[in-house]
């Protein structure tokens, strides 16, 4: 209960950023497409569209949040928690769609037909008051994930690397791009007010969208390896192991399988060699046990699925050998019907 009841805090701290960076990002969006279109700054055009997509991306997460939180069913034993993973798929591809479509090809449209701006001062106090306003979303997101990595026990960049909450890190992503893409276009504004070529202000979009290719790019990558059925770190795997072996009567584990089904949900079955000795009563006791303690130690283990096989000569602790056992007559861990279903 008290795993659920973190998840579900760490769900609403997830919405509640969301939220700041939708309205955020909406406010953002109208100043930079208003003060792009009275100023001929294709820098600017370029944010707003950066912005337009930001919203928009922000306003599929906290749909994500809200499918991915429904109860597991019998078309889906193991819940929603992947609806997380495709709506922040579709988010990666709008942010490239704006920075590889709109922001570069503004850029290169107005490298070959330049226009003059008409006001330096409202680009420049457009992008200032974007840089704050994008400063407040920034901040209400690396707040929430220090205190997270601070729970866990690890380095800040290293939760983010690792952090398998997609909301979060989309927003984390996008409001630091932001920051950056703000900083090329107030670079673009201020070089064509000094030099008065407008190529500066058309860089600094093409440079605005090559950033946005590249964060869709990375977000891609990192939710895709999700979708397909990404294992926990090394570290963990070893861990879970380590936990295992511990108890005297377990010989090794011959099997571990781990899958995340939700930014806070882990599938974990292994199959575990228990010494001939052990009577079978002793063996559903300790396998609950083990559960228990996987359950304590990882609580975004959801679903903990143990086969409980027979030891095998020859068999080195602490190694995979996958494959039936003697005359192929044990299951997979996949194959158990409820958690810690025994053989």
């Amino acid at each position: 209960m008290a795993a659920e009841g973190n998840g579900a805090a760490m769900a609403g701290e997830s919405k509640k950023t969301v939220l700041v960076a939708v309205c955020a990002n909406a406010t953002i969006a109208t100043a930079k497409g208003i003060a792009g279109a009275l100023s001929g700054s294709s820098a600017l055009l370029a944010e707003a569209a950066h912005s337009v997509a930001d919203t928009t991306n922000q306003l599929l997460l906290l749909v994500s949040i809200g499918r991915g939180e429904r109860e597991p069913d019998e078309e889906h034993p193991f819940g929603y928690g992947k609806e997380r993973f495709f709506w922040t798929l579709l988010a990666a591809v709008l942010i490239f769609l704006a920075g590889a479509v709109f922001s570069v090809g503004e850029g290169v449209w107005r490298l070959l037909r330049p226009t003059a701006h008409e006001s330096f001062a409202l680009a420049m106090g457009t992008i200032v008051f974007a840089f704050v306003a994008e400063g407040v979303s920034f901040v209400r997101a690396i707040r929430q994930v220090r205190g997270e990595a601070r729970e866990a026990g690890v380095p800040l960049v290293k939760y983010i690397r690792q952090s398998k909450d997609p909301t979060v890190k989309a927003v984390l992503s996008e409001d630091a791009t932001d920051l950056v893409g703000l900083t090329f276009a107030a670079a673009g504004v201020g070089l064509e007010a000094l030099t008065g070529r407008p190529a500066w202000d058309a860089g600094a979009a093409i440079l605005v969208g090559v950033l946005l290719v590249f964060v869709a790019f990375q977000l891609g990558r990192d939710t895709k390896g999700l979708l397909l059925g990404e294992a926990a770190p090394q570290a963990e795997r070893d861990r879970l192991r380590e936990l295992i072996e511990r108890h005297p009567e377990v010989c090794g584990v011959r099997e571990l399988l781990t899958m995340y089904v939700g930014p806070e949900s882990l599938l974990v079955a292994a199959r575990v060699d228990f010494d001939d000795a052990v009577r079978a009563a002793d063996v559903e006791r300790v396998a609950s046990t083990i559960e228990r303690e996987l359950r304590h130690e990882f609580p975004a283990a959801k679903q903990v699925f143990l086969d409980p096989t027979g030891s095998r000569r020859g068999l080195t602790p602490g190694t995979d050998q996958s494959g039936p056992g003697p005359g192929g007559e044990k299951r997979s861990a996949a194959s158990q019907p409820s958690d810690n279903q025994l053989a």
